[in-house]
């Protein structure tokens, strides 16, 4: 059996900051970085970009630093962006419809193909580009297709069981937005956006700057 290195998730969290910054960067038609000028569009210590990047080969030149191109068509490539993700919707209410128009407006790498909710009378309404179904064609939509990432977008009461659905159809990858953990196997992955908790993150460091120092 070959030999598997684990990423640690922080770096994996931090690529696409890196990706992000690069692309602006190569648009204002910048060549070379070093990962102290990366570090301060990123802010992010230097010496932590230089030990996430080292976990995925050379991908710069000591003492000369990154190519813009060549370091961000790497962790494209890392992250999976030299191809196109089609991706569902589940709950297609208030925040479901702004994720779907927002994904249209600014979706690159990630494409919204259909939306599924329970409610009949959400049903059949058009949302941007897709119409919502019934989540009864789900499972064939997401084999057919051959899926592997839904957005959560539906109550906390009910997100359990649609993350259960979504696993049995195959789905490997769930973006969550209900307030709760979701229990899944260990081969499917789950990121959660809380805006409750990054606001109350925000409100421990506006609350505690004068009394702590916090790093990476």
């Amino acid at each position: 059996m070959p030999f598997r290195i684990k990423i640690p998730r922080s770096t994996i969290d931090r690529l696409p900051l890196y990706y992000r910054c690069l692309n602006i960067i190569e648009e204002h038609g910048i060549e070379e970085i070093s990962s102290q000028v990366l570090g301060v569009r990123v802010g992010i210590d230097p010496s932590v970009i230089r030990k996430d990047l080292a976990w995925f080969g050379e991908l710069g030149k000591r003492g000369v630093g990154y190519n813009v191109i060549y370091l961000k068509n790497a962790i494209g490539r890392i992250l999976g962006l030299d191809k196109d993700w089609p991706f569902i919707l589940v709950g297609a209410g208030k925040l479901g419809t702004a994720l779907a128009e927002h994904n249209q407006k600014y979706g690159r790498h990630f494409h919204l193909v259909g939306i599924f909710d329970r409610d009949p009378d959400k049903v059949g309404r058009r949302v941007g580009e897709c119409q919502v179904s019934p989540v009864e064609d789900m499972a064939a939509f997401i084999q057919t297709g051959d899926i592997k990432i839904a957005m959560l977008a539906v109550p906390a009461e009910e997100a359990q069981k649609v993350a259960h659905e979504l696993v049995k159809c195959g789905i490997k990858g769930i973006l969550s937005y209900a307030p709760i953990t979701l229990s899944v196997p260990e081969d499917v992955v789950v990121y959660n956006a809380d805006y409750n908790l990054d606001l109350q993150r925000l409100a421990y460091y506006l609350t505690n700057t004068s009394q702590f120092s916090w790093g990476e």
